[in-house]
């Protein structure tokens, strides 16, 4: 998985990186168990701190996506907690997107057809 980073997005370098790691679940581009970089490899591959990644693998890590251990580093789990609950957070994301796709003209059969895509 690339990871590619926007250094001129106003969201913080650790979100783009934790956004784009949980996507790569989610679409079975990082596989249940599979191994992540090192903290020390992923912040050199990407020229950025270490403290960054470690901020990053914390963050997964607190939110039931990665397990990580001082042997055998970061992985993903093998099986993630699925509530079948939207957090408040992300209803909130939601409504921005839908709000601003609305304002921008997109009809509603487009955006429920591109939530069917990213399904």
């Amino acid at each position: 998985m690339i990871i590619k980073i926007d250094e001129y997005s106003d969201v913080p370098i650790y979100m783009q990186i934790r956004n784009q790691i949980v996507i790569g679940i989610s679409n079975g581009e990082l596989a249940p168990g599979e191994q992540l970089p090192t903290v020390r490899a992923l912040a050199m591959e990407m020229g950025i701190n270490t403290m960054t990644v470690s901020k990053v693998y914390q963050l997964l890590k607190s939110e039931g996506y990665i397990l990580t251990d001082r042997k055998n580093g970061a992985r993903v789990r093998e099986s993630i907690n699925q509530s079948g609950i939207l957090s408040e957070d992300n209803k909130t994301e939601l409504k921005r997107i839908v709000s601003e796709a609305r304002l921008s003209g997109v009809s509603k059969k487009d955006i429920l057809k591109l939530v069917e895509e990213y399904y």
